[in-house]
């Protein structure tokens, strides 16, 4: 039973209470990330996130990983295109302490000027590491490619640039326009006790302030641009984007039922055709990613640079086949029990819970009970997944690429599924 509390302020509160469990999942959501920032402030929605864990005004950053520690628990936080979150997952006894830390953290962090140097640092080498990992940039590439100047294609990390002029004075300016009563979801799950809702209303409740767009929240144009990063990599690292469906889309279990036939799994078409059958990659796949008013739909895959073009051909052919032909109905049946089974067996974790439970207020603000998603499930048909197909894979495609060369290869067109 989800229940849903909207505080004084506008705060709002979803508990989902399950007394079968011991432990208790809370997390602090924030709708705001990349895709809210001006190219200005690129990254500081991730800096942030780092810097709520660096003090208070009555804990050090050791003092606020110790407490966890002291309890058994573990805290986090992760930034978004769209949210941020700060997250614990503790014993059910320790849920008032797990909150009484994040809201310190959220109130209370002070933002010392020589934690803000050495955090500048840290996250200026997780942008270099990730500059490393051609497997993880090529999808950061491919989402400029998709959205050009709109701040969907921006990197959720920012650059060293931006970061490095970053001041405390730009930090406070952000939280008072961004974390905001307004935007601000408290997402608990796990054996909740009553209590707990009068504690986080103590909290949450009592704080004012006005949300402000720093950037325009407009409709992107999927630009379907081509980018080509020379590296010097050992692999080629190649991503393929279409226009994909918004969240909340009448058709989204459709789209998520024809992406696990496609490359959402190891018995995909992709997997087995470029992996099994020809030994070409080691890694190749596809994904949807759905936002407030957008969608992207990618393939990837990493190949040596001479079967490049041998492994493009392979996705194209069997992209097209998809579209043509739709799927099978032994392929429709599995992808079902796969989906339900992946909705069933989250529902074990209280983490997944929770999660579950924030995105879709924050992106929704409606919470569908696991028993109507099972039906939507099984109330999509073969033609239902064969029209998504064909509405996906008929418009120009925006291309990635990581690989020693030094320019996206003539083969390789935006149009190709383009119909006349």
């Amino acid at each position: 039973m989800i229940e849903k509390y909207t505080l004084e302020n506008g705060v709002r509160v979803i508990i989902e209470k399950i007394p079968t469990v011991r432990s208790v999942a809370l997390g602090v959501w924030i709708g705001t990330g990349s895709k809210f920032e001006s190219i200005e402030w690129n990254g500081i929605s991730h800096f942030i996130e780092h810097m709520l864990f660096k003090g208070t005004a009555t804990r050090s950053a050791k003092q606020i990983a110790e407490a966890f520690d002291q309890i058994g628990g573990h805290v986090n936080a992760f930034t978004s295109k769209e949210y941020t979150c700060y997250y614990a997952r503790v014993l059910d006894e320790h849920a008032a302490v797990a909150l009484d830390i994040l809201a310190d953290m959220y109130f209370n962090s002070v933002f010392d000027e020589q934690e803000l140097q050495k955090e500048k640092n840290v996250v200026i080498e997780e942008i270099r590491m990730y500059d490393d990992t051609p497997d993880d940039l090529v999808h950061d590439i491919v989402a400029k490619a998709c959205y050009e100047t709109h701040p969907l294609g921006y990197s959720i990390l920012g650059t060293e640039e931006v970061l490095n002029r970053l001041t405390r004075n730009d930090i406070h300016r952000y939280i008072e326009a961004r974390y905001t009563p307004e935007q601000t979801v408290i997402a608990v799950a796990g054996n909740v006790s009553d209590k707990l809702l009068s504690e986080i209303s103590r909290y949450f409740s009592g704080y004012k302030r006005v949300t402000k767009e720093l950037t325009p929240d407009v409709k992107p144009d999927f630009t379907a641009g081509a980018i080509c990063k020379q590296k010097d990599t050992e692999q080629a690292h190649l991503c393929l984007s279409f226009p994909g469906y918004e969240v909340g889309h009448k058709d989204i279990y459709s789209l998520i039922l024809m992406n696990n036939v496609l490359g959402g799994s190891m018995s995909s078409r992709l997997f087995q055709e470029v992996r099994e059958e020809r030994g070409l990659a080691y890694s190749v796949y596809s994904y949807h990613s759905a936002f407030k008013n957008a969608g992207t739909f990618t393939l990837y895959t990493g190949t040596a640079t001479k079967q490049l073009e041998e492994v493009y051909n392979v996705m194209i052919h069997t992209v097209a086949e998809l579209r043509d032909k739709g799927i099978t109905a032994e392929e429709l049946k599995k992808g079902k029990e796969q989906l339900k089974g992946s909705l069933m067996l989250s529902l074990e974790s209280t983490n997944s819970r929770m999660s579950r439970l924030g995105k879709n207020e924050l992106l929704l603000k409606r919470h569908i009970e696991l028993d109507e998603m099972i039906q939507r499930v099984e109330n999509v048909t073969l033609e239902n997944v064969k029209k998504v197909a064909e509405d996906i894979f008929s418009q120009p495609m925006a291309m990635a690429l990581v690989s020693p060369l030094e320019a996206i290869p003539d083969y390789m067109r935006s149009d190709i599924f383009v119909r006349c």
